[in-house]
């Protein structure tokens, strides 16, 4: 299959606007990382008129699968870990091509993981913690006890990504294999959910209050991306915040982080007088504690 595929990324080395060609080759005891194909092909570019281009090939019982993505999607999928495969392919992918040391330099910097970074990520992600185990908490307590199990377990995956990034490491597909050596309470927390033998209500009662502890234990790092952005005024209208250019990364769970924070008087609530009597804007700032 590779001296089938030669051609085609020849042909794209050739191109200026190529960075790089990566070749992935499944490994039969790893073949997510390839969703089944025989081969991927990996095709860095700088600019393209779609972010992300796939097109699949077969030959003689084989399949390939070719993706060219823009460097800016690819630093997207690094930073929200929204492909996670991606981060197989760059560490065991064979290096066809690339321009001025591409992945050399891509890979130096997932090893390293620059600290302002890890933070971002770490915000990231502890929002998506705060919102799982938000909504897991409401549903449990309204009875809908597989609703709030799906959301638990979603929650402990979340937990564990934050673990591993605050300890310098890149959550990949293993997640679980991971955590077990960095933090094994976690792994411990998410096995007495899926195996234990307690009454299913009471499994998630348990687990809520043993996660409480947990995830108070990551608030500071967790939060520190937005404390330093906070930080950069007195205080922030909701919408102030959500067009913020790096607090945008958060999405939806922005706004459910900040009322988990508001209840733990970390932000606190300023109200703005407006025309309407004893209506008033809500906007937000840091506890002076932490500013």
């Amino acid at each position: 299959m590779e001296d089938i595929l030669r051609p085609i990324y020849q042909e794209r080395a050739s191109q200026a606007n190529t960075l790089g060609v990566l070749m992935v080759k499944k490994q039969q005891k790893n073949v997510p990382a390839t969703d089944t194909f025989d081969v991927v092909l990996l095709i860095l570019v700088k600019e393209a008129d779609s972010p992300v281009y796939v097109k699949h090939y077969t030959y003689n019982n084989q399949k390939a699968a070719l993706y060219m993505i823009t460097d800016e999607q690819l630093n997207e999928w690094l930073l929200l870990g929204t492909n996670k495969k991606i981060f197989d392919w760059l560490y065991n992918g064979k290096v066809i091509f690339e321009r001025n040391e591409y992945f050399h330099k891509i890979n130096t910097e997932l090893r390293d993981f620059p600290f302002n970074g890890r933070k971002l990520k770490m915000g990231i992600e502890f929002a998506k913690l705060i919102r799982r185990y938000m909504d897991g908490k409401a549903f449990f307590e309204n009875g809908h006890y597989l609703d709030a199990y799906n959301h638990v377990v979603h929650s402990l995956h979340h937990l564990a990504r934050l673990a591993l990034i605050e300890q310098g490491f890149h959550p990949e597909v293993t997640v679980w294999q991971q955590i077990k050596q960095i933090e094994p309470e976690i792994l411990k927390l998410y096995e007495e959910l899926v195996s234990s033998h307690e009454p299913f209500d009471k499994r998630l009662e348990l687990l809520f209050l043993a996660s409480e502890f947990l995830i108070h234990s990551k608030i500071k790092s967790g939060i520190s991306h937005l404390v330093d952005v906070l930080s950069e005024k007195e205080f922030w209208s909701i919408n102030e915040m959500m067009n913020q250019k790096e607090l945008q990364l958060y999405a939806v769970d922005l706004g459910m982080l900040l009322e988990y924070l508001i209840d733990r008087n970390i932000i606190e609530i300023v109200p703005i007088e407006t025309k309407g009597k004893g209506v008033y804007h809500r906007y937000y700032k840091l506890n002076k504690k932490l500013s």
